[in-house]
């Protein structure tokens, strides 16, 4: 006997996008393990059933024909996927199981900043599990009432829901625990699975485990939790931050060293640019639009543009930095991921694998980056306002000699049917003139267009083009030619605009909150799969090398410009002009 509970809409998971009489929510853990109910609503609904899984990935209920079919004879049957076939008793398991997540690194500032923070946005709008624990583990010596105080300090409720929340942040308070420990000690790690049993007291357990800690100690702190922390019978998780290596080699060797101890879908490669609320409405915006899809090609479009800048430098942090560059940093993840997004097929369904296919065709599809479209450049000091702001070799932690790039600018090719000869440009820099990260799609010229001699001699002015403004202040608008009002014939450019802000009284999730509860649920689609990584670092590798190799010296620019010359260059030979600079 199953119990389901009817529910209304809710933010938590696409299974759960709407509310009619007959729906049936399910809190699904896709993986290998079972499948519970879970309440979001106060109605509840007795039924046997069968679970089925669809194409699009959804997991649907239907009534059971035979009071003799078992969820065992349906798995057996091969109803259910082949990582699904466990015996498990669907009327216990809203009560006997159990989620416990682990914060490996929980003194850092990422674990402070972000993660704990978005486990607590979790919490408050109900999305996680009625029980669940959360341990943090790091070398520091501490106490459960020091890692609490230390957390509370970073806990915000909703600024749209501020009810309770003080109470909210006690009670999520008092299921956080932590314990010291060494990343290599599979003693310790012993001793945090003999604490994370006790809390999960006999439940059906699953565990996750975050890596927030620097790659070269990765591979320790898994072995040891899987060797001594795993979970007993329910799934074991871990979630891997980048860098994911520094290059094709190093990448395939972190890789085949974590699955020496977990299967590629116990491993979720996070990005959290993926998990940004623009990123994510790509595909809708797209797919769901009568009027993007067909344009969306070399015939309708003439360039896209992936910017992304920040307004500060390394301040004091760039030991870590100098070691990646800005390249691999920002241009080999971040915004070929949103790249990859943009120019895929559509998928077959809406389920992880078929998107994650499609993406790493667009990867394969793509020409081998060559040093001469590539641009790099490095921040200098520069005095404004009478402030002066140091370059990039004057902080301490960059050696002087350093010639890391903190700015970069590529030209890329996808070499398929729909892309073909339609440059797609990066830029990311550092010690900019402002923070943003934003896709531009430049659309062709019109064809003898009546009014261009209005526009003058630069068709440029007349170019439509879609702005996708992913951070800050997310909105989405398209540029277009419009007639000044009055008796004349007076043109000008007009934004038909989506800014989220007026749009939305919700406020936008943190992109941690959606890829934790992702990885909670088993919903792999917003992270990265070996093959995927591997694509992406045969297109930068050789480049990455070339610039090592040959000491290639970055072109300098003053802090707070907007980078140096060569972009502008850069993009002037595919006939393009930076749609940030207009």
């Amino acid at each position: 006997m199953v119990t389901l509970y009817s529910s209304p809409s809710t933010n938590c998971s696409g299974v759960f996008s709407s509310y009619s009489n007959s729906s049936i929510g399910f809190y699904n853990y896709h993986n290998n393990f079972p499948i519970s109910s879970r309440k979001f609503g106060s109605h509840k609904i007795s039924l046997q059933i069968n679970a089925i899984r669809m194409q699009d990935g959804a997991v649907v209920a239907q009534p059971s024909k035979t009071q003799d079919e078992t969820p065992l004879k349906k798995l057996k049957d091969g109803i259910l996927s082949k990582e699904q076939k466990h015996t498990f008793d669907f009327d216990s398991n809203k009560d006997k199981s159990t989620v416990s997540i682990t914060v490996v690194g929980a003194s850092g500032d990422l674990a402070k900043k972000k993660i704990f923070p978005a486990l607590f946005a979790l919490y408050y709008e109900g999305c996680l599990p009625e029980h669940f624990t959360i341990f943090g583990y790091a070398r520091s010596k501490m106490t459960d009432d020091e890692l609490r105080n230390m957390v509370s300090k970073t806990l915000t409720c909703r600024i749209d829901k501020r009810e309770n929340c003080g109470e909210k942040m006690e009670q999520f308070l008092e299921r956080c625990f932590y314990h010291s420990g060494q990343y290599d000690s599979q003693e310790n790690f012993a001793e945090l699975d003999k604490k994370l049993k006790e809390h999960e007291a006999g439940r059906f357990s699953n565990r996750l485990f975050y890596l927030s800690i620097p790659p070269n100690i990765f591979i320790n702190a898994v072995r040891c939790a899987s060797l001594s922390a795993s979970s007993a019978h329910g799934w074991t998780r871990v979630i891997v931050e980048k860098p994911f290596g520094r290059d094709s080699e190093s990448s395939a060797a972190l890789t085949g060293a974590l699955k020496q101890y977990l299967k590629e879908d116990q491993i979720f490669r996070i990005d959290h640019y993926l998990g940004k609320e623009l990123v994510e409405n790509l595909s809708v915006l797209r797919f769901s639009n009568l009027i993007f899809e067909p344009l969306w090609s070399r015939q309708y479009i003439r360039n896209v543009q992936f910017i992304f800048s920040e307004d500060f430098g390394t301040e004091g942090r760039g030991g870590y930095f100098d070691h990646y560059g800005i390249i691999r940093d920002i241009m080999q993840n971040h915004l070929l991921q949103i790249l990859a997004l943009f120019a895929m097929e559509t998928p077959v369904s809406l389920d992880a694998e078929d998107i994650r296919n499609e993406k790493v065709k667009v990867l394969r599809s793509m020409r081998p980056l060559q040093l001469d479209d590539v641009i790099v450049g490095q921040y200098k000091s520069h005095t404004k306002g009478g402030v002066n702001y140091p370059g990039y070799t004057d902080d301490k932690t960059v050696p002087k000699d350093s010639l890391t790039p903190t700015f970069a600018a590529a030209a890329l090719f996808i070499d398929n049917a729909r892309w073909d000869g339609v440059p797609f440009l990066m830029k990311a820099g550092k010690a900019l003139h402002t923070r943003s990260a934003e896709i531009r799609v430049q659309f062709r010229h019109v064809p003898g267009n009546l009014y261009n001699k209005n526009f003058g001699s630069d068709l440029d002015q007349a170019t439509n083009e879609l702005v996708i403004r992913v951070q800050p202040d997310e909105a989405i608008y398209l540029k277009i030619n419009n007639k000044v009002p009055g008796l004349g014939m007076r043109l000008d450019r007009s934004n038909l605009n989506l800014l989220y802000s007026a749009r939305y009284s919700k406020e936008i999730p943190d992109a941690y909150e959606r890829l934790l509860l992702d990885a909670i649920e088993g919903e792999r689609r917003l992270f990265i799969r070996s093959d995927e990584l591997d694509a992406a670092w045969s297109l930068f590798t050789p480049v990455l090398k070339d610039l090592e190799h040959k000491k290639i010296v970055p072109e300098s620019y003053p802090y707070g410009s907007r980078g140096p010359i060569g972009a502008h260059y850069l993009a002037a030979r595919y006939k393009v002009r930076w749609g940030d600079l207009a």
